[in-house]
């Protein structure tokens, strides 16, 4: 398939660059992944369309404030590092800006020494494996120092960073949130499950891919980046007793996918595990573990848009596109959700 056939034309005014006051009023675009009949709501409603029995799969990954600001220590130039993927121990998958003058060997400084980072391997794209040298933690560390990553298309800064975090977000390690995740409430999440709807976390810690759009006409030739996923016991128990009771998985976001369907590909069940991810869903990949799932509206020509495409079809999320530019809705990270059930 041709990278074209999932564009569309998307006003640059309907990228949302703020989030709303409440995160459960955003809109609501209810899609049949079958006949592509479009109902138009709200968020705060979307507990209507679960029945008792069902299961909704959240992703509780939290955002790392990973943007760092520091000084190329040789010359003293000014560099901007996004830290993306733990490699392992203190080696990170990071992107650098600018990129070309680092070299393995080079050190940059943060805080005036308080991280250090040493360039260990270049990578393509602005792409590279550093070293990290630092006292204490980490994780505050990068409190101190960090700033949250927004994504290249919000141009606003954000007054307070836990809008681009989940209510539930737990497990540190993303480089972005999973948006879907950012409509619901603590009480939403109350309400669903005294209406009897399970509520399972999974983790997906969101990387590279996100950064990079897709740089090949033909969709085959694309190669996804791999990222770190973990599903308990728990979990896996609440799944194969949702399946096995006949009831209905529903995923939110494309990460909680993701994770869900790479599990279901290696096992043929659900079961405790974690691992590393480079899945790839589009048209004619054949679900195994989702019977629904909540999604923001993606960019045209994404791997994102491919993967709705695959659930329901290219022409219908295409025309459920449409139709929400023609009712005005926010696009993006801080934008308005469907549901393709």
């Amino acid at each position: 398939m041709n990278i074209e056939e999932f564009d569309y034309d998307l006003p640059e005014s309907l990228i949302a660059q703020t989030p709303l006051k409440d995160r459960d009023h955003s809109r609501l675009l209810v899609m049949d992944r079958h006949s592509g009949e479009l109902t138009h709501s709200h968020f705060k409603d979307v507990i209507d369309y679960f029945n008792p029995g069902d299961t909704l799969v959240l992703n509780d990954t939290r955002v790392m404030p990973a943007r760092l600001f520091g000084l190329k220590e040789e010359t003293g130039a000014k560099v901007e590092m996004l830290m993306l993927t733990q490699i392992e121990g203190n080696d990170w998958e990071v992107l650098l800006k600018p990129a070309k003058r680092i070299k393995v060997g080079n050190k940059l400084t943060f805080g005036e020494g308080k991280i250090i980072a040493e360039c260990i391997k270049e990578l393509d794209q602005g792409g590279r494996i550093m070293r990290l040298y630092y006292d204490g933690i980490l994780q505050e560390r990068l409190d101190e120092l960090g700033e949250m990553p927004l994504p290249p298309y919000i141009k606003e800064r954000l007054d307070d960073p836990d809008r681009y975090q989940t209510v539930y977000a737990k497990e540190s390690g993303s480089a972005a949130a999973p948006t879907a995740g950012l409509h619901f409430t603590d009480e939403l999440l109350t309400q669903i499950r005294e209406k009897g709807v399970n509520i399972a976390f999974i983790t997906l810690h969101v990387g590279l891919g996100t950064f990079r759009p897709v740089s090949v006409n033909n969709i085959d030739d694309h190669e996804m980046h791999s990222e770190y996923y973990q599903m308990s016991q728990a979990t896996a128990d609440l799944l194969n007793e949702t399946k096995a009771n006949h009831h209905r998985i529903i995923s939110v976001g494309t990460t909680s996918t993701r994770t869900l369907e790479t599990i279901r590909r290696d096992h043929d069940q659900f079961v405790a595990t974690s691992g590393w991810t480079d899945i790839f869903i589009y048209p004619g990949f054949q679900f195994k573990a989702i019977d629904g799932q909540i999604t923001n509206f993606h960019l045209p020509k994404s791997t994102l848009v491919m993967l709705v495409s695959a659930f329901s079809s290219r022409q219908h999320v295409l025309n459920a596109y449409r139709s929400a530019v023609e009712q005005q809705y926010r696009f993006f990270s801080f934008g308005d959700a469907m549901l393709i059930i």
